[in-house]
């Protein structure tokens, strides 16, 4: 890799690591797995660069390679779920920290993946539903129907929530 072009990925990295590392987190529910995750996607990107660069949308690419690398290390047999009551507190305030995160990421913990997924990228990445299929490898069917469905859930949960405050 040429100077300009590591240069260039320096600074892309630089811009994007704390967004990626909040949607991971978004994602996992653990800090440092989130960690993990990032590091893979800044490796990966590393290696394709080139490809990367001259892509239409940069940042999608790298949205779909941390996407689909949280996938691929659901898949491990030794990786499970952590309630979200023990995760720990990360210690800094993100500066577009939603009032009721630790509600928001509890609703979250409760969602399957696929809809986690579908909503993290549809809401907090404010993709479109065809962006999201093509993310995540799904028909736009595929897509609709999860956030309907992880939408009815969270609603469904944040008045079970509210009720038994």
């Amino acid at each position: 890799m040429k100077r300009s072009e590591e240069d260039e990925f320096r600074e892309f990295v630089e811009i994007r690591m704390d967004r990626w590392r909040r949607a991971a987190y978004l994602l996992c529910h653990d800090w440092h797995m989130a960690d993990d995750l990032v590091g893979t996607v800044v490796g990966k990107l590393y290696e394709n660069w080139r490809r990367v660069s001259a892509a239409d949308n940069p940042d999608a690419y790298a949205q779909r390679v941390l996407t689909r690398s949280w996938i691929d290390e659901n898949r491990r047999p030794w990786r499970r779920e952590y309630p979200a009551e023990d995760v720990p507190d990360p210690g800094w305030s993100p500066p577009d920290q939603v009032a009721d995160r630790e509600q928001l990421i509890a609703l979250l913990s409760r969602l399957g993946r696929r809809q986690r997924a579908v909503v993290v990228l549809r809401f907090y990445f404010d993709h479109s539903v065809e962006e999201t299929a093509e993310l995540l490898g799904v028909t736009t069917g595929t897509v609709k129907s999860q956030s309907a469905r992880a939408l009815e859930a969270l609603r469904a949960l944040s008045y079970a929530t509210r009720r038994h405050q």
